[in-house]
């Protein structure tokens, strides 16, 4: 269990498994550029993180910008939207103040672009369900994204091995941070994508890799030349 004063913001745990790197430089190092992507995402998240409004139906009620912590976790943020939906008490569903029905909880994000290849937005929800679910004493077992590009939802199932998954992420982004290491770039593909890419040049950083490397064979060719002749 992590303190107070250790806990790191949820949201990072996105920009963790898309790429440590990219994390540190935000989190550790405090570095941030804002491209149309990022912009386009502020908006969409400034939209649904509106805490005055509430929607209550008769089978669900819709929440916005609530405070989640996990000290298990060690993390906290605020989630997008949660909707509490009907249930019986026999399927484990909680109360609620100024609320006589049983609800369950379920977390929705939203995001600008269309679905990931990779599971960081997964990553993400599911790090706010396991933090609904400590501070609530709730089980969830799904969630959902909302996907700005293709006007959908994509329904996320919370796994045990995604929740091991989350875990392991957030141990490890705990102990980068309390090291203050920012690990080495490395150039892939998914670079292109990347708002801090100019910050991080993982080309040219790779390329001053090999010039190191270059300089020192070559030295060690002089030196090997130098004691054939004198030898």
């Amino acid at each position: 269990m992590y303190t107070e004063d250790e806990l790191l913001p949820l949201s990072g745990i996105q920009h963790f498994a898309f790429c440590p790197r990219q994390w540190a430089l935000i989190h550790i190092e405090q570095q941030w550029v804002e491209n149309v992507r990022t912009a386009e995402g502020r908006i969409m998240h400034e939209r649904t993180h509106n805490a005055d409004i509430k929607e209550v139906y008769s089978d669900n009620i819709i929440t916005r910008s609530m405070f989640l912590r996990s000290l298990k976790l060690g993390l906290f943020g605020q989630a997008d939207v949660i909707e509490f939906w009907s249930a019986s008490q026999e399927s484990g569903g909680i109360h609620l103040d100024g609320f006589s029905e049983y609800w369950i909880p379920k977390p929705i994000e939203y995001k600008r672009g269309k679905p990931k290849s990779d599971d960081r937005d997964r990553v993400q929800l599911c790090a706010q369900a396991v933090s609904i679910e400590e501070m609530m004493e709730v089980k969830i077992e799904e969630g959902a994204l909302y996907y700005g590009e293709t006007r959908r939802r994509e329904v996320v199932i919370f796994t045990e091995e995604l929740r091991q998954h989350v875990a392991k992420l957030s141990h490890e982004m705990h102990q980068l941070f309390s090291q203050g290491v920012t690990p080495k770039a490395k150039y892939e593909k998914k670079c292109l994508a990347c708002s801090l890419m100019e910050i991080c040049e993982p080309k040219m950083i790779n390329r001053r890799v090999s010039v190191s490397n270059y300089i020192s064979q070559a030295i060690q060719l002089d030196l090997k030349d130098i004691y054939e002749k004198t030898s």
